[in-house]
């Protein structure tokens, strides 16, 4: 009897469960990074896992490039003694502004949109990138795709 109600309760919580749904959740889009006077000259790789980006100064400005790579879709790992992005699955390698050089990469990996709010910290938007097309002109220097600070 015990073994029967078992296997009923059982039966009954899967039935529960089927009402839900297992749902992944994806990262936000459009999202707060800091000040810009939070960022030194350079690749700063502190929102690779959260947001898969890396932020980047230099004496341009600030941009962010999203850390997908334009082969396959891996993520690249950023080599600082080597000053390059190098993708661990079929050897792609980037400069420092994301601009492909080596491997199977057709083309550079794609810039976010960053603004300023009206606090004065980035906002990255993630659903609007700038990318750099095999044979057409850059969209890197476009209002957005960098901050000029």
């Amino acid at each position: 009897m015990a073994a029967v109600l078992g296997t009923l309760g059982v039966n009954l919580l899967m039935f529960l469960r089927f009402f839900f749904p297992r749902a992944l959740y994806e990262p936000k889009t459009k999202f707060k990074i800091g000040y810009p006077s939070d960022f030194g000259f350079g690749v700063d790789t502190k929102f690779q896992n959260q947001y898969r980006i890396w932020v980047v100064r230099n004496t341009e400005g600030i941009f962010v490039i999203s850390a997908i790579c334009t082969h396959l879709g891996c993520t690249p790992d950023w080599k600082p003694s080597e000053n390059k992005f190098k993708c661990p699955c079929h050897g792609s390698g980037y400069d420092p502004e994301g601009i492909n050089f080596e491997g199977p990469a057709p083309r550079p990996m794609d810039r976010a949109h960053v603004e300023l709010d009206p606090e004065g910290q980035i906002v990255v938007d993630l659903s609007h990138l700038y990318s750099w097309p095999k044979g057409e002109p850059s969209q890197f220097n476009n209002d957005g795709a960098i901050l000029r600070v």
